[in-house]
């Protein structure tokens, strides 16, 4: 009898212990902050948490690149915890004005952990912070999650961050080294920071060009939270920072937003006096550019928070400061675990006026949209995929639109004149209504002009999207009512075609590029015009694509069925020509018709090339247009084998190849040859100083000043105040602004354009026409100037200049791109001059 008393004992401390939820240390073997953890494990330790406690849900929403899954874990109190999705529903309901605030509806806190990779602190505090929200000995926590439901997401970038927990856990020492020379506080190349593509994900919520941003704002989406944090870190000096944010904020950001900002400070500084750890707040982070982890939720009706530990990629478990304090894993998990719950706090505090204040967002948007323009008409104009993608664009971010049948004309603001003037629209025209739950997030991507409240910005200040897509479109100051439906698709006609002689398909989308990518990978021998011609009565424009059957039918797949399929896949609309024989301009067989050949291409990185320019490439040849791309780093270029490379791509960067005379002279002799290259940004500059014909174009010079000339009151400009430093480096200052480039249309680099192209523009630099030997295809002329920052000095250096053209070099070339067509894979419309440059030019 006493052996199985003791037995039963025995089984039921086991059955405690295991309903015991452990904490991050337990589960790890180690004390947090110690090491870094890999990302399988810290799975492991949320799926356990989700095994153990009864109000927690772990759920998969996608995965990386990679193949490493990205995880939600929604933590509430029982009571909430058993109608999950009830108040997710209402949730969603409210931001879509279609219900009020419920009496018993909790508010949604979302805590986002890691997104730059080698900020890697933030998910070690996940741990920690998911342990305390479901701990039972924690009566605050449980309190809290009375009026609050806590959505974490551990890790939004877990490629980039074992990209950087393997560097370090495999070059630490035994103790770790304080010194920041050490090996183990200096990354290689391309560092944690991005994803697989090197692209950063903080600047991706609104555009979603990434798989980890398309699962994630859609998983976000679903619920539209309340608020939403965004830990980071920054440089190793640097105190903590967090809300309110720095000037400038947009001003579609409510009052009672930066009310809730200034709120949760003072409770996060109340924290931190209490240890008397150092912060900053009002500072560096603005709340304008749209696409970030703060903004976004913010012009989606949340409190969007952003906020910056010191460390980084550099501080490794510990760092030595300048002050001679050390700075360990530990302190900056504690900092990260204090705001989070800060925050959760004064959410719980405050969940019936948060509440009260987000159902009166969207119905403020919905009822009366703030700013001057209530609809907006973008044209299809023969350019549906385009068009198209700024749809399924809109669908991402929820906003509602439709189409142009039955409204026939209006007036409106033309955004490529700039003058309001009459036009009419088109069944196939796009129109969006501003009166609608999203009218907030739809005015900062639409209007032609954002509102700077301080010059001084931490990203690009002009984004409209008529501009990213090169689309002709229209701002009214009247609501429009749009039909619902598109209308239908044009049939392929070329399919009733019997036996043509060639097909044509249109030249001026990325879709295109991708028909002629699919088409050379499968050895097609594909042609394009180099002038407009007439066949069977239709005008076909420069750069037409034209697939004959001479020359195809012997490929080993049915020529026709071939093409067709393809055509389908890719929704090409085809024209089939029973002659090579044209009414006006030249036929197939003149060499004006191009055979373009499939061209190997070599794209150049290293240690001191732009990880974000290779990425944006990378990105776009093996994602979007599936041809392939072989990557080399520029230590390697000897090994290339020259003969068997027709393009060879220089993302922004510094190479040291333009230093090494012989690696220079090389190159040069490739080209003349008939290699293809292709600069962009910083590497025009290389080029340019190598006196290949391509100059920079500098300030001219005035007269020197006459000696002993008595001094006048312009003398005196030199004397500035210390305290005025800030403010007057923004003379020099373009962080991202919009320029018009008139397009020479006549060359293939501008096939597939009207005669304007909109650049973002980064820096200041341009170049000297090309006077011979080359083509000045995009230039800037005086009028240039159209949205966002530019310092007065530089605005006044960016005319009349060179942009994008082509220099010719023995049988070979160069294309300039000063600045970047593919910029973070959202400007659509620098994709086809991007494409140009690699299958047309020089053909």
């Amino acid at each position: 009898m006493r052996q199985r008393l003791l037995l039963a004992l025995l089984l039921l401390g086991f059955t405690s212990a295991m309903a015991q939820i452990p904490t991050p240390d337990q589960f790890l073997g180690y004390p947090l902050g110690s090491q870094f953890t890999p990302h399988y494990r810290v799975l492991d330790y949320f799926r356990q948490v989700a095994a153990t406690a009864k109000n927690v849900k772990v759920e998969q929403y996608g995965t990386t690149y990679e193949g490493r899954p990205l995880i939600t874990a929604t933590i509430a109190s029982p009571a909430n915890f058993s109608r999950l999705d009830e108040i997710r529903q209402r949730s969603l309901d409210m931001s879509m004005a279609k219900g009020g605030q419920s009496a018993d509806q909790p508010v949604i806190v979302w805590l986002s952990y890691n997104v730059h990779g080698n900020e890697a602190v933030s998910t070690e505090a996940a741990m920690k912070t998911l342990y305390e929200l479901v701990n039972n000995g924690n009566a605050q926590t449980h309190q809290w999650l009375q009026n609050t439901v806590v959505v974490i997401d551990p890790c939004l970038n877990p490629d980039g961050r074992e990209r950087y927990v393997n560097f370090y856990n495999a070059v630490r020492s035994l103790q770790p080294d304080v010194n920041r020379y050490s090996r183990e506080h200096n990354e290689p190349w391309p560092g944690g920071r991005p994803n697989h593509y090197y692209f950063d994900l903080n600047r991706d919520w609104a555009w979603q060009t990434q798989r980890e941003s398309q699962q994630r704002v859609g998983r976000y989406n679903q619920w539209m939270p309340q608020l939403h944090v965004d830990f980071h870190e920054q440089e190793i000096e640097a105190p903590y920072y967090f809300a309110p944010a720095a000037e400038p904020f947009h001003d579609a950001i409510t009052p009672w937003q930066r009310e809730v900002q200034v709120m949760i400070g003072k409770n996060n500084a109340k924290y931190f006096d209490q240890e008397g750890w150092l912060y900053f707040t009002k500072e560096r982070f603005d709340l304008f550019y749209p696409s970030y982890g703060d903004t976004y939720p913010m012009y989606n009706g949340a409190i969007g928070m952003t906020y910056e530990q010191g460390g980084s990629g550099r501080a490794g478990v510990a760092v030595l400061k300048r002050d001679g304090d050390t700075l360990t894993l530990t302190d900056r998990i504690a900092h990260h675990f204090t705001t989070g719950m800060s925050t959760v706090e004064v959410a719980s505090q405050q969940a019936g006026r948060i509440l009260k204040e987000y159902v009166q967002y969207f119905e403020t948007a919905k009822k009366d949209p703030q700013g001057g323009y209530k609809s907006y008409v973008i044209k299809a104009n023969g350019n549906p995929e385009k068009l198209n993608g700024l749809a399924e664009l809109l669908r991402k971010n929820n906003i509602a639109f439709g189409y142009g049948a039955n409204i026939g004309s209006a007036s409106g603001f033309n955004y490529f004149t700039g003058k309001t003037e009459a036009f009419s629209i088109s069944k196939e025209d796009l129109v969006i209504n501003a009166y609608q739950p999203r009218s907030n997030m739809l005015r900062v991507l639409f209007e032609p002009t954002s509102h700077l409240t301080d010059s001084v910005t931490y990203d690009i200040t002009a984004w409209a999207m008529p501009y990213v897509y090169g689309l002709t479109s229209y701002a009214l100051k009247q609501p429009l009512t749009p039909a619902a439906d598109a209308p239908a698709a044009p049939a392929n006609t070329a399919l009733a075609a019997q036996h043509p002689y060639a097909y044509l398909a249109q030249w001026n989308s990325v879709r295109d590029v991708k028909f002629l990518s699919a088409l050379l990978k499968y050895g097609m021998k594909v042609r394009f015009t180099e002038a407009p011609f007439t066949s069977g009565g239709k005008t076909f424009p420069a750069g037409t694509l034209v697939i004959t059957r001479t020359g195809n039918s012997s490929n080993g797949v049915p020529f026709d069925n071939f093409i067709t399929s393809q055509a389908d896949k890719f929704k090409i609309t085809l024209d089939a020509v029973a002659t090579g024989f044209v009414e006006k301009g030249m036929d197939f067989g003149s060499d004006r018709i191009r055979y373009i050949k499939a061209p190997k291409v070599v794209l150049v990185t290293g240690d001191n090339v732009s990880s974000l320019g290779v990425g944006e490439i990378w990105h776009f040849f093996e994602q979007q247009l599936g041809y392939p791309v072989t990557v080399v780093n520029e230590r390697n270029l000897n090994a290339v084998k020259w003969d068997q490379t027709d393009v060879l791509i220089l993302p922004d960067g510094d190479y040291k190849t333009f230093t090494d005379k012989a690696a220079t002279e090389r190159l040069k002799d490739w080209i003349s040859n008939g290699g293809k290259l292709i600069a962009i940004e910083s590497a025009v500059a290389q080029v340019a100083a190598a006196e290949w014909g391509i100059r920079e174009k500098k300030e001219k010079e005035g007269p020197a000043p006459e000696k002993n000339k008595q001094l006048d009151e312009s003398s005196y400009d030199a004397l500035k105040p210390y305290g005025n430093r800030e403010r007057e480096s923004v003379r020099q200052f373009i962080p991202g602004a919009i320029f018009k480039v008139e397009m020479d249309t006549t060359h293939p680099l501008a096939f597939g354009y009207p005669g304007t192209y909109y650049t973002l523009k980064q820096d200041s630099r341009l170049y000297e026409f090309i006077d011979n030997g080359g083509w000045n295809v995009g230039v800037l002329k005086k009028d240039n100037y159209l949205s966002g920052f530019v310092g007065a000095d530089t605005r006044n250096r960016l005319k009349d200049g060179l942009l994008f053209g082509v220099k010719e070099m023995g049988n070979g070339a160069v294309v300039i791109l000063a600045d970047n067509p593919l910029f973070r894979s959202f400007w659509e419309n620098g994709k086809l001059m991007f494409s140009n440059a690699v299958f047309l030019v020089g053909q």
